[in-house]
């Protein structure tokens, strides 16, 4: 299982203070993210916890499986974040 973020993101960094491993990406203390159109969930650390999708204010973070067909492009966009 994982956790994609879409578009409807804020940045508002709820997820990132409440994720256990450091896994959501960037963080403000990171160059690219005033650039960055939202923040993304690195596929590779991230240990399944679901810790941030209850305190996402926008409801933009999915459980894969369960990702609405209309947000299937966020899958390859998280990742190629990290690569």
């Amino acid at each position: 299982m994982a956790y994609i973020i879409v578009d409807t993101c804020t940045k508002d960094e709820h997820c990132i203070e409440t994720c256990p491993v450091n896994c959501i990406h960037p963080t403000k203390d990171e160059a690219d993210f005033a650039t960055a159109p939202q923040l993304y969930v690195n596929p590779v650390e991230c240990i399944d916890c679901g810790a941030c999708v209850p305190v996402c204010p926008t409801g933009s973070i999915f459980v894969l499986e369960e990702l609405p067909e209309e947000y299937k492009s966020f899958v390859d966009k998280n990742a190629a974040h990290f690569n």
